[in-house]
């Protein structure tokens, strides 16, 4: 295809997006929240006419009903149910972007996110050749063992490897710590008792808030759909103690998809140290005031 044909699709595309899409998507996902008008109307500050007239046009746009409405109860469908979540995603997803939190380098996604206070987390998709190429023989072992393994948490091909791992289970309430391995990176970094405290505690709970949880998100879900690995490079401060100072941080994280033994989706979570920093618009300062004892031994 060429470029002129891709802007001619694009603008297709454009002229057939309703300009309320926004508010409509927005309008669906607190409906669902809430399965009540009145407080959906509430909570987005909108009418019930308003509310109503999106989910509508939703529904003939889609060609699907999302709700049905028994004695003035709102209940989704089972096509409500099913793209719901890439509501929530798309929603979340655009409140980064418009803030320039989210961009494209060479076709991988970067996030960055800056509080006023001065914390920061950056974090670069990496290609997954640094598996092989790069200098951590923990993420290409355990690379090795999740293939052995055919994805199987419980399976003896892995468990040499559950050690240096965290695992995460998805709730209602987000991702969750369920496992923290003795030997993994954040053991060594909070020390064995901080780590187990972190099991049961969702994925959000770090100083960005709301946004910050949505861009944590993004990744944990790619993982979760396609069913394979995914690469990142993180730069941010975390404390080594509760009510400690942030302590500047660099590490790559391997994320491949599992099972539970009831059959479950399982999320597994290879952290090493950073010897070099490679995201876009950052300098390899951070990595002189790391601690030298945060390094797994492998």
């Amino acid at each position: 295809m060429t470029k002129e044909m891709k802007i001619e699709a694009m603008e297709k595309v454009g002229q057939k997006a309703p300009a309320l899409l926004y508010e409509m998507i927005r309008s669906f996902v607190v409906l669902a929240d809430t399965l009540n008008l009145s407080h959906a109307v509430t909570k987005l500050d909108s009418t019930r006419q308003t509310v109503r007239r999106h989910i509508a046009n939703l529904e003939e746009r889609m060609g699907h009903t999302l709700f049905v409405v028994d004695n003035r109860r709102y209940q989704l469908t089972d096509v409500g149910r099913e793209v719901l979540p890439e509501a929530i995603e798309l929603l979340g997803r655009g409140d980064i972007w418009s803030t320039g939190k989210i961009r494209n380098i060479d076709g991988l996604l970067q996030l960055s996110h800056e509080q006023p206070n001065g914390w920061t987390f950056y974090q670069q998709q990496q290609p997954l050749t640094q598996i092989w190429q790069g200098e951590s023989s923990m993420l290409r072992e355990s690379f090795k063992g999740w293939v052995q393994s055919n994805g199987e948490l419980d399976n003896p091909n892995f468990e040499e490897h559950r050690p240096y791992i965290l695992v995460y289970r998805d709730s209602p309430n987000g991702w969750l710590c369920v496992e923290v391995g003795e030997e993994s990176f954040y053991t060594k970094w909070w020390g064995w008792k901080n780590a187990r405290s972190s099991i049961g505690r969702p994925l959000g709970q770090f100083p960005g808030g709301p946004e910050f949880e949505a861009m944590l998100d993004v990744p944990f879900r790619e993982v979760q759909a396609n069913g394979g690995v995914r690469l990142d490079e993180v730069v941010t401060q975390i404390p080594r103690e509760e009510g400690g100072g942030p302590i500047p941080l660099a590490y790559k994280r391997l994320l491949m998809a599992s099972r539970f033994p009831d059959g479950s989706f399982a999320l597994i979570a290879v952290i090493d140290r950073s010897r070099s920093i490679t995201i876009s618009g950052l300098d390899q300062s951070t990595l002189k005031v790391m601690p030298s004892d945060a390094i797994v031994s492998f």
